[in-house]
């Protein structure tokens, strides 16, 4: 056997068992989600059995109950809090963090690395250190359960992990293109929105998916400042979780119905979501 075919076999064998490393790595992240969603169908008695009962027979009663359906509260304003919440928030993001990107990519400014790790190390504070400050400015500026308040806080947690993003997809963007546009004269803000925009969509479309997930998922400033007028989906949730009662499969159809609009998101962004995460890898 020539040297040629051996390489090519080990190179398929390679490829094969990369490839089966990677079924089995999403089968185990899929196991969670396909357990979660087979127990929001059963009764809560056939979900809290030990071992679990695979054959059980299934019910909608969990989702009538996540519904309000057994005079519990609708959770209809929760979920759009959380979209108002996620989808301006992610907005602003992507408006503030464009023209940074662009500052620190096609236009660098001096040591534009440190400006890129200060923006990384803002992160780096736990949350718990900034929730007391935060708290005591809502409740004096009387912004406490105020959906615009989490608005802000959510852009302002996206804004450092945009810009560091972005700054890499935009430094993909040919400089070549921009010159000319501005030959054309072209002002700043018709460049971002007609030639960058448009060459960097995959990495911008990433970005915004990544806040938006982020946002829906937030739960701590979400549980301190909200009450009820601007509670979000993930603190709803938490109300069905007691101490008394079972309440098993309510949770799980109530976990699988707030998954939906993330899960949809990145079902629909995906194609650009590997684009714009795999920009910058390879020069």
């Amino acid at each position: 056997m020539s040297s040629t075919a051996v390489r090519t076999r080990g190179r398929f064998r390679g490829g094969a068992g990369l490839g089966l490393v990677a079924w089995l790595a999403g089968i185990v992240f899929f196991l969670p989600i396909a357990w979660m969603a087979l127990t929001s169908f059963h009764s809560e008695t056939d979900a809290a059995t030990n071992p679990p009962s695979f054959a059980a027979a299934l019910t909608l009663d969990g989702y009538r109950e996540f519904f309000g359906a057994g005079g519990g509260a609708s959770p209809w304003p929760a979920l759009i809090n959380s979209a108002v919440a996620s989808v301006a928030s992610t907005l602003l993001v992507l408006l503030l963090a464009l023209p940074a990107a662009y500052a620190l990519s096609i236009r660098p400014v001096k040591r534009w690395t440190d400006v890129l790790f200060f923006f990384l190390s803002t992160k780096m504070l736990p949350v718990v250190a900034g929730l007391l400050p935060i708290y005591l400015f809502a409740k004096n500026a009387g912004l406490l359960d105020n959906i615009w308040l989490l608005v802000l806080l959510y852009t302002s947690m996206n804004l450092p992990i945009a810009v560091w993003m972005m700054q890499s997809f935009l430094a993909e963007v040919p400089v070549a293109v921009i010159e000319a546009a501005r030959i054309d004269g072209a002002r700043l803000p018709t460049v971002l929105a007609r030639v960058v925009a448009p060459i960097a969509l995959p990495g911008i479309a990433a970005t915004a998916l990544i806040c938006f997930i982020f946002s829906w998922n937030e739960l701590l400033f979400a549980r301190v400042l909200t009450g009820v007028v601007a509670e979000t989906a993930p603190v709803f949730l938490t109300g069905f979780i007691t101490s008394q009662g079972l309440f098993l499969a309510k949770v799980c159809a109530a976990s699988l119905v707030i998954s939906l609009p993330v899960l949809a998101a990145g079902f629909a962004a995906q194609d650009k979501l590997v684009q714009g995460l795999s920009l910058g890898a390879v020069k």
